[in-house]
């Protein structure tokens, strides 16, 4: 009776549009937007990392805004955010600050990109790392029968890593240890980090020279099992060298699994293996090896470490390799290496689990790296090859805001037959003076794996190829390059006219990347610029738009950089700039929060530029 009434005043029509609105009621409520947020409280350590996952119903658009108390993206003092997949997923990892801020809990909020007014919020509770209380001393004028006080220290840091429990802090004085350190106990969740720091305002130097490294690998620090909150911080590491094959000097090395490492602020340097042949000629200065499965190595911070004159033969700088997952590398300094600077790997048989066998989900940002260069490697003989960063068979890493130059290249592919890097977002980053390629993708041969689903997004790229004959251009394109995205970047040759903007030399693939909205220019012009796609050379932009099918809103165009007559370059844009706001807005989640200078990515009219800056 009641719905008649109202049909009397609706009519029929209305009658029907009521009853359905009844019926639709039900699966109308159940589609509105709601938000979950995966852990939903935490306790972590200044510095730590701790993934968060966030679950999106009631909407086909499942992409959320990571904000730490309100903000975006967060910041230094209550800690940073960032998602570590691409485009939708709501995968993130946040790096806590380097002080318990006040008040020491911050909120973690996932933002519905569909419906802002849903959200949900976690709590992250920031405490100091060791939290025993118990502080040990160690100096170069101390004895291991002493108790280990300040006024009585032991003598080797060994002896501390012999008699640390969790939760303690091993301060060790200035000077120079002449030995090896071999962790015996691990921190935990309950009684926190063991901490091994310099004392206050002093250098301590752990140095290798004359030392044995004994055949397969070993560090200065070793870590071989399973080891959990542990911290690393202030050290010199340095002179552990090899010229017999079959060992593997290391200044930092960490085989096994475990959770919450922090390697802090250390120098490390003169770590080498001096064989010239690439089967005997192995050093790293830092390894971490996740060896065990399915247990990780997990929530590893590197950060503030410079590293640089080390002779790693056919190995890494710092090399993360195999179980290795929720890791953030930022603010190190990587230099004159002679061989890869950073190198995140996958499927080279170190998990013994082939499903576990790739770092993962990490935050590779604001690192500088420069001058890593195979030319003084000699087992590589004058020959250009050294990666300043190198995905080999990573997945779902960020790499944004670094500074690389007047290395080989960076990279992002595969060595093995059959994998890929994949998922991999590499954004506002700039990179200059490379010898041989700005940026390469794909697989060195058609023997060897490839890319897949990597973005390539708002980096700016300048001078690159400058290695003579060697030297190449901007952009490569390699074997089994699949999915990817090029967009928004720069790809400026300068004055190396006889190099390419795009070599795309293979033909492996029909579509191996959609390229878009990027600016090139060199001094040449557009009409006598060298392209290759799909193994044809082609000479002339107009031509390599037409014969590719690509870059159909990219101009051809002096990006007019602000200052690159003089060093410090600028690559911030001049005004007048043909890459000011001509970009595509690929979402937050795509382009990120912020540009390469720390200022927000999009503009507040929603427009971006082409390249690392934004004004």
């Amino acid at each position: 009776m009641k719905l008649s009434r109202y049909s009397e005043k609706l009519g029929c029509i209305s009658q029907f549009a009521f009853t359905m609105l009844l019926v639709l009621l039900p699966a109308f409520a159940f589609a509105q937007v709601s938000v979950t947020i995966s852990p939903s409280q935490v306790t972590l350590a200044t510095l730590a990392t701790q993934s968060f996952t966030a679950t999106v119903r009631g909407s086909t658009n499942i992409a959320v805004t990571w904000q730490v108390n309100g903000v975006s993206g967060g910041n230094s003092a209550n800690g940073l955010i960032s998602t570590t997949e691409l485009g939708t997923s709501n995968e993130a990892i946040f790096l806590g600050p380097a002080k318990v801020p006040c008040p020491a809990s911050v909120s973690v909020t996932a933002v519905s990109q569909a419906d802002p007014t849903k959200s949900a919020t976690a709590t992250v509770t920031l405490q100091l790392p060791s939290r025993s209380g118990v502080t040990h001393y160690v100096s170069t004028s101390g004895s291991d029968k002493n108790p280990g006080t300040l006024k009585a220290p032991w003598r080797t840091i060994q002896h501390a890593a012999d008699k640390v429990q969790p939760g303690d802090t091993v301060e060790v004085e200035g000077g120079t240890y002449n030995e090896i350190v071999t962790m015996k106990s691990s921190g935990n969740a309950s009684q926190g980090y063991i901490t091994f720091t310099n004392y206050p305002g002093q250098k301590p130097v752990l140095d290798g020279t004359g030392l044995s490294v004994g055949r397969g690998e070993r560090g200065l620090f070793s870590l071989e099992g399973a080891f959990s909150y542990i911290i690393i911080q202030g050290f010199e590491i340095r002179n552990f060298k090899s010229s017999t094959k079959g060992e593997v000097p290391v200044g930092i090395d960490f085989e096994g699994s475990g959770s919450n490492i922090e390697i802090l602020d250390n120098h490390i340097h003169n770590i080498a293996q001096t064989l010239k042949t690439c089967n005997a000629s192995n050093a790293l200065a830092i390894a971490i090896y996740g060896t065990q499965a399915p247990a990780a190595i997990s929530n590893l911070t590197l950060s503030g470490n410079e590293i640089d004159h080390n002779t790693t033969g056919c190995s890494e700088n710092v090399s993360f390799d195999g179980n290795v997952q929720y890791f953030v590398e930022t603010n190190n300094l990587v230099h004159d290496g002679d061989n890869i600077g950073l190198d995140n790997i996958g499927f080279e048989g170190v998990s013994p689990n082939p499903a576990y066998d790739q770092a993962r989900d990490g935050w590779v940002f604001q690192n500088t790296i420069y001058k890593i260069s195979s030319t003084t490697n000699p087992v590589y003989q004058d020959q250009v090859g050294a990666d300043a960063y190198y995905c080999d068979g990573c997945t779902r890493i960020i790499v944004e805001r670094n500074l690389i130059h007047d290395s080989d290249l960076s990279e992002m592919a595969s060595e093995h037959s059959g994998h890929v890097s994949s998922y991999v977002m590499f954004r506002n980053n700039i990179i200059y003076h490379s010898l041989y390629v700005g940026l390469s993708i794909g697989g060195y041969s058609k023997t060897v794996g490839g890319t897949d689903h990597c973005v390539i997004v708002n980096n700016s790229l300048w001078d690159d190829g400058t290695d003579g004959s060697s030297g190449l251009g901007e952009f490569q394109i390699q074997f089994h390059a699949t999915n990817n995205t090029v967009e928004n970047n720069i790809f400026d040759g300068y004055t190396l006219t006889s190099k390419y903007l795009v070599y795309d030399y293979t033909s492996s693939e029909p579509s191996p990347a959609t390229l878009n909205y990027n600016d090139y220019y060199n001094s040449v012009g557009a009409t006598g610029s060298l392209w290759d796609w799909q193994a044809k050379a082609i000479t002339g932009y107009s031509n390599y738009k037409t014969k590719s099918g690509q870059d159909a809103q990219s101009p051809f165009a002096d990006p007019l950089y602000v200052n690159i007559t003089t060093t410090p370059y600028n690559f911030d844009l001049a005004s007048g700039s043909p890459a000011i706001n001509t970009g595509t807005n690929l979402g937050v989640n795509t382009v990120g929060v912020l540009d390469y200078a720390g200022n927000p990515r999009v503009n507040s009219n929603g427009q971006i530029n082409m390249g690392a800056y934004e004004q």
